[in-house]
């Protein structure tokens, strides 16, 4: 048996060149043939290897029946039978386990590897179809048919053959790997077999492809399948190419630009300017060391600083973390300005600027107030001023801005739909920016600003979040030392802020969003405190505004009165404000025409102005009605006065009531019915009134809807006067809630419903005796010309409300035919 090589031989016997190892391949004859076809040899199984003949190939021999095969085949100069196996995991391939075509091979010199393992050149000779397996040990033999090849081609394979030969020279050119001599040596191959298992050799196949043209024993349907695979190679290989060829392009454009870049750099540095970019981060620098920052946001922005200083210029991330850096540097994060705690002089400003509001004045001179025992305080307040349009709640937040000697910064939170538009966006999205809030603060320049948030009950919520949801953090005291941004990502300090928050109504602010607010009313100015308003600011201003203050032009009370009731309904003063312009306008346009102007403005010349009456206000009965009671009630415009009408017909005992009344407005005219009933007798009402009549109750102006209990009152004293025939007395006014009982109930709004009664010519109010309480802020002259009762049960009302006797038949319900009238009782 043949010697094997070890690795510690010495170098001159082992150290074989390939070329000498091949030499010993070709020595190694091929077995004979007996007169079939047939020859016998030992099998040496291939695991994921095919061997092609005439093709040399190195391999490795691991098993120990593999390795006893090759050993007597190399010591009697023999050739071996290659097998591929089907699955090359099995390490005792069966009989069954092998391909049904293998090749004879000679095998060359075994040589020794560390691992343990051995390795040996082989060299296909023919290809050989398995007949049968003779032997298992020590080792497989097998007998097999030798399958000849005819060594020429007709014309069709020749044609095959060229083809082959042409996409083999494109294969060589597009892939590096294969050698260009192979081509060299395929143009010398004149079989066809031949050359169709030297290109599949040649080419980087899987073991399945190779299989596959292995099984073929035909050498033109080789060449037929090895054209297929040639055509598939060379559209991935020029697909290959173009990709490469596109990424070169780019990787050199880039390479050039560089290069540009640095020779401009040089430039620049030779002519002094430097670096633009390098110029600019430097810039950056000495901002961030310059802005006082924390050291959170002093650290990130190092950071970022390094990033970018290790970027090329022309990086798509190179704005977006420049615009990060200027965001942390421009952002107040602990500049303030110094508070104004001068009690006196803030009071001095709010009153010049705004008329009325007591309420909010004080809040903000009792914060001024506490600020100056203990400047160190830390909690701001966050107020939330409610009231209807044009009251004066932004201008407030300017004045007290001005008043304490903060920035005054707003922003109007009407609309808003998106939750980004609070928090900013992550900086992952193209444009991102943070939310309203830190604008607005850096905006300010200071961390201790007058913050207004401007319609907050106007925030909307839908599928891109709440806004409402995310102003908790900034409205909480507890939090807001702490808010986090979206964009920017780390704290930031709103807790030195003063936070004031206005609304035309709380029913649309979320209840826990509103529970961190401390809510201040405005009610609303009355007649007396618009005709103030009217002299102190809104008639200097108009004035001025439009050119005609130096001509001592003034404007009667009455005429200010007569525009107040007759060409304005609101709860504000801008209405107030725009017809005031229009005179002064027409004054104006007097004025540059030459004309005669008046230098006094009546009110017989309002009209002349302002044209026609455009508001009629509801005025007072003329006369004592039966079924006719005066109603106090409140609007965002201020009070009113309002009729409440009740007719007796005949019917089935419904009660009927129209005029756009609301639930609760029904529940008490219901409530109203039912104690009348339970005081029928009492009251000399007959019940089977109750039976057949129905009442209908009605409230004049029924395109505008109505809804409270504070008509309680109002419905029962207009029911009982239409069912006893007593006349109500025509200059008494009245709210409450009723009950079942009788009682009256508190209410609601009764300052602005008693100031209504007065402008109306009312001369007695009656109110609820818990009410008195409200009527602390009345103006003295409504007080002196008004008698006000406080009632606590409804038969109080009606004393004070129905005439002694009945002026009309109170109504009764008819007999029916056949009913007999009810005999007389007898003492």
């Amino acid at each position: 048996m043949a010697q094997i090589k070890d690795w510690n031989e010495e170098e001159d016997n082992f150290d074989l060149t390939l070329s000498q190892r091949t030499e010993e391949l070709y020595r190694i004859p091929n077995r004979e043939s007996d007169a079939e076809g047939m020859i016998e040899a030992a099998v040496l199984p291939l695991r994921d290897l095919v061997v092609f003949p005439r093709m040399v190939s190195p391999i490795f021999v691991g098993r120990e029946g593999s390795l006893l095969a090759v050993q007597e085949a190399q010591h009697k100069e023999q050739t071996v039978i290659g097998l591929t196996q089907y699955d090359p995991d099995l390490d005792r391939p069966g009989v069954d386990d092998f391909l049904p075509i293998g090749v004879e091979m000679a095998v060359g010199r075994l040589l020794q590897m560390p691992d343990g393992s051995h390795s040996a050149l082989v060299q296909g000779r023919r290809r050989v179809e398995v007949v049968e397996f003779i032997r298992t040990t020590p080792y497989l033999m097998v007998r097999c048919r030798v399958v000849m090849e005819p060594p020429t081609a007709d014309r069709q394979t020749q044609a095959l053959m060229r083809s082959v030969l042409d996409l083999f020279e494109r294969c060589i050119q597009l892939d590096r790997s294969i050698p260009e001599e192979a081509h060299l040596f395929a143009l010398n191959i004149s079989e066809p077999g031949w050359l169709a298992d030297m290109v599949a050799t040649s080419l980087a196949l899987n073991a399945e492809a190779k299989q596959s043209l292995l099984l073929l024993p035909d050498a033109r349907g080789r060449l037929q399948a090895l054209n297929k695979i040639l055509a598939q190679e060379v559209d991935v290989l020029e697909l290959e190419d173009e990709i490469h060829s596109r990424v070169q392009n780019e990787v050199d454009k880039s390479q050039r630009e560089y290069y540009l870049r640095e020779q401009m750099r040089q430039i620049q540095n030779e002519l002094g300017e430097g670096d633009i970019f390098t110029r600019d981060i430097t810039e950056l620098k000495k901002k961030v060391e310059a802005a006082n920052l924390p050291d959170e946001p002093k650290l990130t922005a190092l950071k970022e600083l390094e990033r970018l200083n290790q970027m090329p210029p022309m990086a798509p991330e190179v704005g977006i973390i420049r615009s990060y850096i200027d965001w942390i540097v421009e952002l107040p994060w602990s500049h303030t300005t110094p508070d104004n705690l001068d009690v006196k002089n803030a009071a001095k400003v709010l009153d010049r600027d705004h008329y009325g509001l007591k309420k909010a004045k004080e809040r903000i001179l009792e914060y001024i107030a506490v600020r100056s025992l203990k400047p160190k305080k830390e909690r701001q307040p966050i107020l939330c001023f409610v009231g209807p349009p044009g009251v004066g709640k932004t201008s407030l937040g300017r004045s007290i801005a001005e008043a304490i000697g903060r920035k005054f910064v707003r922003v109007s939170l009407g609309g808003v739909r998106d939750e980004a538009e609070i928090r900013g966006h992550r900086r992952t999205y193209i444009g991102a920016l943070p939310g309203r809030i830190l604008q607005t603060m850096k905006r300010a320049g200071t961390a201790n600003p007058l913050f207004m948030l401007d319609e907050i009950d106007k925030l909307y919520s839908d599928f891109r979040g709440d806004p409402a949801s995310a102003m908790l953090e900034v409205l909480d005291p507890e939090q807001n030392n702490a808010f986090s941004d979206h964009y920017l990502e780390m704290p930031f300090d709103l807790s030195k802020v003063m936070f004031v928050t206005t609304a035309n109504t709380l029913g649309t602010i979320p209840p826990a969003l509103l529970d961190r607010m401390e809510v201040i009313e405005f009610p609303g100015y009355i007649e007396e405190e618009k005709l103030e308003i009217a002299n102190r600011y809104l008639t200097p201003r108009q004035m001025n505004e439009n050119g005609i203050d130096e001509f001592n032009i003034t404007f009667e009370p009455d005429a200010i009165r007569r525009i107040i009731r007759e060409y304005t309904y609101e709860a504000g003063v801008r209405n107030l404000e725009r017809e005031i312009g229009r005179v002064s306008r027409k004054i104006a346009r007097m004025k540059a025409e030459g004309r005669k102007y008046p230098l006094i403005v009546t009110p017989a010349s309002i009209e002349k102005f302002l044209g026609p009456q455009q508001v009629f206000q509801t005025e007072a009965e003329r006369n004592d009605e039966v079924g006719v009671v005066t109603s106090l009630a409140w609007t965002e415009n201020g009070g009113e006065i309002m009729p409440v009408e009740v007719a007796i017909l005949e019917g089935k005992g419904g009660l009927q009531m129209t005029g756009q009344m609301g639930d609760v407005m029904q529940e008490s005219g219901q409530a109203a019915l039912t104690y009348i009933k339970s005081r029928a007798l009492a009251l000399g009402i007959d019940m089977e009134v109750f039976e057949r009549m129905d009442i209908h109750v009605h409230m004049p102006e029924g395109g505008i809807p109505k809804d409270g209990p504070s008509a309680g009152i109002t419905m029962a004293t207009a029911i009982v006067s239409a069912l006893t025939g007593r006349p109500v007395f025509r200059h008494v006014g009245m709210t409450g809630e009723i009950t079942l009982r009788g009682r009256v109930l508190p209410i609601g709004g009764v300052r602005e419903k008693v100031l209504a009664a007065h402008r109306a010519g009312l001369k007695t109010v009656v109110l609820p005796e818990k009410n008195l309480k409200d009527l602390v802020e009345l103006p003295k002259t409504a007080k002196s010309e008004l008698k006000i009762i406080p009632v606590k049960h409804m038969d109080e009302v009606l004393q004070i409300a129905l005439a002694a006797r009945a002026v009309i038949e109170p109504p009764r319900p008819r007999k029916q035919k056949g009913e007999e009238q009810p005999e007389e009782e007898s003492e």
